[in-house]
């Protein structure tokens, strides 16, 4: 076996060994996942009721979505949203005030790679978990959902996707921790551009030409609303793999970017462990 192929092996071991931790520790706190879930569908839910009301109003649907296509956006919406967790670039401030982070440079892996295999096996517990409440919604809310075997296929894919994205550009946004322990507002600013610029608030398609022209060139609705509208936007197959392409052209960027950066950042660090 060539070193190469040593090297991904050992790799793939710390990717599964990080997932299967997750997924231990992530059902043994089941009941305390399902309040966090339950507490983050509160948004959409109340998204979904205004949205509907509008479109009741204006004689049934507003820019082309009915409540029934609100219903699903919002609902598919849930499922995006929790794969979206990843570690909050405000954990650096703890990881370097704290001194963990010391410990996780004496091993001999980057610590992006058990960041994203400890929350990639977190997912496969809320998908399991978020069937009933989606289930619950769908009865409630009656959404208008159809897609074709190709949406199934995207939509799989671009929610991982989608999870990549986010965790590189906000691991690298949580190594300015390096250089300022004042990062909350410039973050503040970020998690704003996201909630605006992504299809989180409410779905690109609704908002100015002008906006979704800046989205475009911004990776946020890679993140939320591609995933979403992939499995209830009806988007031709043109636009699905244009997508796709998109994000990975985004996590490429990431993750040069942090191999850029980390070795900058590490040699500003100066906390010790306890």
């Amino acid at each position: 076996m060539s070193a190469a192929a040593a090297d991904a092996r050992a790799l793939l071991d710390v990717y599964l060994t990080a997932i299967r931790i997750a997924i231990a520790e992530q059902f043994q706190y089941r009941v305390a996942n399902y309040f966090y879930m339950i507490g983050m569908i509160v948004e959409p839910v109340i998204y979904l009721v205004v949205w509907s009301t509008i479109a009741a109003q204006q004689g049934g649907d507003v820019g082309g979505y009915t409540a029934g296509r609100f219903a699903a956006y919002y609902i598919v919406w849930t499922l995006v949203r929790n794969m979206n967790i990843i570690f909050t670039p405000y954990g650096w401030e703890w990881r370097i005030r704290d001194g963990e982070l010391s410990g996780m440079l004496l091993r001999p892996l980057h610590p992006i790679h058990w960041d994203l295999g400890y929350f990639a096996g977190w997912k496969f517990v809320v998908i399991v978990l978020w069937l009933p409440l989606a289930a619950v919604l769908a009865l409630i809310f009656r959404p208008e959902l159809a897609p074709t075997v190709l949406d199934v296929i995207v939509f799989a894919i671009a929610i991982w996707g989608a999870y990549l994205i986010r965790s590189v550009l906000y691991w690298l946004l949580g190594m300015i921790s390096f250089w300022t322990t004042r990062v909350g507002p410039l973050f503040e600013i970020i998690f704003t551009a996201e909630l605006l610029l992504s299809g989180r608030l409410v779905p690109l398609g609704l908002m100015p030409e002008w906006v979704q022209t800046i989205a475009d060139f911004l990776p946020f609705q890679w993140t939320f609303g591609f995933p979403i509208e992939a499995l209830v936007g009806g988007l031709p197959p043109d636009r699905l793999l244009g997508g796709l392409a998109m994000q990975a052209l985004w996590i490429t960027i990431g993750a040069v970017a942090i191999r850029l950066v980390w070795p900058i950042a590490v040699r500003r660090y100066s906390a010790v462990g306890n």
